[in-house]
């Protein structure tokens, strides 16, 4: 399967996946919330399974923000073959107190729908197959 690196300037899936991002990352939960769909499918990635819907998204959200504070940065955004569109992001989690507990790079990968995200999963990245 080949992902395809995708312009930043040009794809208006990307503005609004960064536009996601900071939203999380400023804990806005309802500007984060309003980029998805009422059906939106999101991991609980720090606990496991998924949660269905925005009011769960939010509940899974605060609940998290109360254990761990992090932060996720998008480095690279692929299309895939499917249609989804691969996230590589820079991912720091720390205690509340502020010890980094994980500085890593992961995979998010997104379903949209209609102009807003439907799904989001954690995945591996692929490995490096000599492009640029």
């Amino acid at each position: 399967m080949s992902n395809q690196l995708m312009s930043d300037r040009t794809v208006p899936e990307i503005e609004l996946l960064r536009a996601a991002y900071a939203a999380f990352n400023a804990r806005d939960i309802d500007a984060a919330l309003a980029l998805m769909t009422a059906d939106v499918i999101w991991p609980r990635a720090f606990k496991g399974g998924f949660v269905r819907g925005p009011e769960e998204v939010r509940a899974y959200w605060t609940e998290q923000w109360s254990e761990i504070d992090g932060q996720v940065e998008p480095i690279s955004f692929y299309l895939e073959e499917t249609g989804r569109i691969l996230v590589d992001v820079h991912q720091v989690v720390r205690d509340l107190a502020g010890a980094v507990l994980a500085d890593e790079r992961v995979g998010h990968r997104f379903t949209l729908e209609g102009g807003l995200i439907q799904a989001m999963e954690v995945c591996p990245l692929p490995l490096p197959t000599g492009e640029f």
